[in-house]
């Protein structure tokens, strides 16, 4: 009998000692920045998800028609960070785009070297051709890399800016 009684008080310190565990771990982890909200784009059978090259927690980073030079220099900054994730384009694939709920709600556009491939969109979803991606308006050629840059945007500032880049697979 003394035995099991110990083997219970031994048992409840053991447990007392975890669920401490379990709540300093917890206390530290909510201590914690939150991650950004992520864009993913897929193109084939292959993936990518990226964070945020700039976001403040959705706050409102800049005004997209600033005349001061710091506002529009803070944005090209934002749209022109390196971005972390690569992902290849063969011919003929669809490149997809997906935001997560709260990114829609505030409406985004997709941006390929500065330029609009998208309309602003409250959907979490957005399918453009794989050739088109790699058109470049400006120089009427294609590109054998290109970065999507997807911006989150409420009522003219933007919010966040996700940077992914692509290359162009050959034929």
């Amino acid at each position: 009998m003394t035995a099991f009684s110990s083997s219970l008080r031994g048992k409840g310190r053991r447990a007392a000692a975890a669920a401490g565990a379990v709540s300093l771990g917890l206390l530290v982890l909510s201590a914690c920045d939150q991650p950004t909200p992520r864009a993913t784009v897929t193109a084939g059978q292959d993936t990518v998800t990226a964070e945020a090259s700039c976001y403040e927690d959705g706050k409102t980073l800049g005004d997209l028609t600033a005349k001061e030079k710091a506002e529009q220099a803070k944005f090209e900054k934002c749209l022109t960070s390196k971005p972390d994730q690569t992902l290849t384009v063969h011919p003929g694939d669809k490149v997809r785009l997906g935001v997560e709920p709260d990114m829609a709600e505030q409406g985004w556009i997709a941006m390929s070297n500065g330029m609009p491939m998208t309309s602003l969109s409250k959907q979490t979803y957005a399918s453009v051709d794989g050739d088109q991606v790699f058109y470049n308006q400006q120089t009427r050629q294609m590109s054998d890399s290109t970065t999507i840059s997807i911006m989150t945007s409420k009522g003219g500032k933007y919010t966040g800016i996700w940077n992914i880049k692509l290359n162009r697979a050959e034929s």
